[in-house]
């Protein structure tokens, strides 16, 4: 079953590293400077801005969970995919929910990172 835009799916931290858990693939829409400060272990980064050139490197075999700062800018792009027919969640509240749920969150160097 496709899911359509209008109907993505939001998940709270716990559900999104649940996903994660299950296979699900944890989709970082950031820029590259946030990315960098602080993120999920594991997350794969891939620019808002990019999507639409690299829309290939997002496997159409494993659910996609987006995520970004806040939530607007991932459910935006889950939004796409879902046009696109990928099976695609957001994670609502972002990054910033994730780290408050006490949820790890390193930078680029595998350190403690901060969500900026």
């Amino acid at each position: 079953m496709t899911t359509r835009p209008d109907a993505v799916i939001g998940l709270d931290p716990e559900g999104a590293r649940r996903a994660v858990d299950r296979g699900a693939l944890l989709l970082d829409v950031r820029e590259d400077d946030e990315w960098a400060e602080g993120h999920a272990p594991g997350a794969v980064h891939l620019p808002m801005g990019q999507l639409a050139g690299r829309i290939d490197e997002v496997p159409t075999e494993r659910t996609v969970v987006c995520v970004c700062r806040v939530g607007g800018r991932s459910m935006a792009v889950a939004n796409d995919l879902a046009a696109a027919g990928y099976d695609v969640r957001n994670l609502d509240g972002g990054m910033l929910a994730w780290e408050l749920a006490g949820l790890p969150v390193v930078n680029s160097g595998a350190d403690p990172g901060r969500i900026i």
